[in-house]
């Protein structure tokens, strides 16, 4: 009987949803007052839909260039976040109908307003954009017609700091992009003729039509009884293009009785609630333990990979010293593949490539993709320095009557890794670093949340300070470490 009323009284089943708090304001950010939930209208759509499904929302970062392959692996339900409606995304994925309209637009520093209206002024200068978006296409069709030059940037907070630099002449983006990083950045001025339009949709893995076809009926519901609107009204996204996107949506053109006047977003005002706006230095002070608990998950990862890696590399230079031919050669071949194919691939290739087959967690993924990386570059520092150790120390201890493996343990081997001792730190500090690559698969480390707080404070300078600040009180503990076994392994030589 309890146990009866236990699961009539149970928590209703999660609707998992991915995107990239990197993206920040409107879309999705931290939340100032509690850094440990999120905010924006795609937080607010998201909700909404877990609603219509009976269902919590439980957000999953995801960095944004990997949002399809994640949901499509399986690593959650929705794919959000900006995502745009594009041809091959809707071949490849079980896509929504689009839930918001954005217009592609210039802009430029203000000494050029009337220089640069559209593509065709451009010709011959550098215009920016974010790579695998419509606006990046349209630059590439573009350099054919008009000789524009295409910039691709990772995210959309560089190419407006180099505009303003100079170092660009021009960025091509969406009208809310434009419009909240010329808050940000002084001295930008976004034109107000839009290029072109595109669609923001929802993406879910192929074969999941059945919670699409649900998720569009939501949307659609969304529209007809105006929470859409107050959505949009509430993050200052909406205007007269939008709601005749939102009604033509739900009811094929038709309108519904005018509401309040339409908020028109431009430069001058901000995308966030009023009531939320905090101050830089405030949102800084509160990102601290977010960005020590990224510290914790990026030394815990650092320590276990290499951990990985020695044993890996161990393994490996004995075979290819002791090993017959055909170990040996497999072994040469291992290390030739890991040293000589990106990490960033091998990650993907263990994250996404295998996942037909297995389903790695995504922590798992970086620990072997790091470990097994660096395990080949550890079997060369050891081979070499086994081969180092003079031949004649190792004859005289085989005259004594010692075994290979007394003559390993014993002599060779305390010798070896004496040699091998400063590269090794030196690997496990690269390591350290190399471990900011492992936010492509879904792994929140000190790099990405830095990423996610610089976005969202409108800065790098507190961010990468503290970043480069926890990199090195990581990195320099065991450093010193390193110096002083050298230090007392000398004098003892000596």
């Amino acid at each position: 009987m309890f146990l009866l009323a236990g699961a009539l009284h149970a928590a209703p089943p999660e609707l998992r949803w991915g995107g990239d708090a990197e993206g920040g304001t409107p879309f999705v950010e931290a939340d100032p007052q509690d850094l440990s939930k999120v905010r924006g209208f795609d937080v607010e759509v998201a909700e909404g839909i877990a609603r219509g499904l009976g269902r919590t929302a439980r957000f999953v970062q995801c960095a944004f260039a990997s949002i399809d392959q994640s949901v499509a692996r399986g690593d959650f339900d929705l794919g959000m976040s900006g995502v745009e409606e594009t041809p091959v995304r809707r071949a490849a994925l079980a896509v929504t109908i689009p839930y918001f309209e954005f217009r592609e637009v210039l802009t430029v520093r203000e000494k050029d307003r009337e220089r640069f209206h559209s593509l065709s002024d451009l010709r011959g200068r550098r215009v920016g954009t974010l790579g695998g978006t419509i606006a990046y296409e349209m630059l590439l069709a573009a350099r054919g017609t008009d000789d524009v030059l295409p910039v691709s940037y990772d995210d959309d907070v560089h190419p407006y700091e180099d505009l303003a630099q100079g170092r660009l002449d021009a960025v091509l983006l969406d009208h809310i992009l434009a419009a909240r990083s010329v808050r940000r950045v002084p001295g930008l001025l976004v034109q107000p003729k839009g290029l072109a339009t595109g669609h923001y949709v929802i993406v879910l893995a192929r074969g999941n039509e059945a919670l699409r076809d649900r998720v569009d009926s939501i949307l659609r519901g969304m529209m007809a009884d105006g929470s859409l609107e107050r959505i949009y009204r509430k993050w200052r996204i909406w205007d007269d293009e939008q709601a005749s996107f939102v009604a033509g949506q739900y009811s094929g053109g038709a309108t519904r009785p005018p509401g309040p006047p339409l908020a028109q977003p431009d430069a001058s005002t901000s995308s966030t609630p009023p009531a939320a706006q905090t101050s830089r230095a405030t949102l800084a002070v509160r990102y601290v333990p977010a960005l020590l608990r990224a510290a914790l998950i990026t030394i815990a990862l650092s320590c276990l990979s290499m951990a990985l890696a020695v044993l890996c590399g161990v393994a490996i230079a004995s075979g290819r010293v002791y090993g017959a031919a055909l170990p040996r050669a497999l072994l040469t071949g291992y290390v030739e593949l890991m040293r000589g194919t990106p990490v960033l691939l091998q990650l993907f290739v263990l994250y996404y490539g295998l996942s037909a087959f297995v389903r790695l967690p995504a922590f798992v993924a970086a620990l072997l993709g790091l470990g097994l990386n660096y395990a080949a570059y550890e079997s060369e520092i050891y081979r070499g320095a086994l081969e180092a150790v003079p031949r004649g120390q190792l004859e005289a201890a085989r005259t004594l009557g010692l075994t290979e493996r007394q003559v390993f343990t014993l002599v060779r081997g305390p010798q070896a890794f004496r040699l091998a001792l400063a590269p090794m730190t030196n690997d496990f500090v690269a390591l350290l670093k190399d471990s900011s690559l492992v936010s492509v698969i879904t792994v929140v480390e000190l790099t990405k949340q830095t990423s996610i707080m610089a976005a969202n404070v409108g800065s790098w300078a507190i961010p990468g300070a503290l970043c480069a600040a926890l990199y090195l009180l990581l990195s320099l503990p065991l450093s010193r470490l390193a110096r002083r076994l050298e230090a007392r392994w000398r004098t003892s030589a000596g």
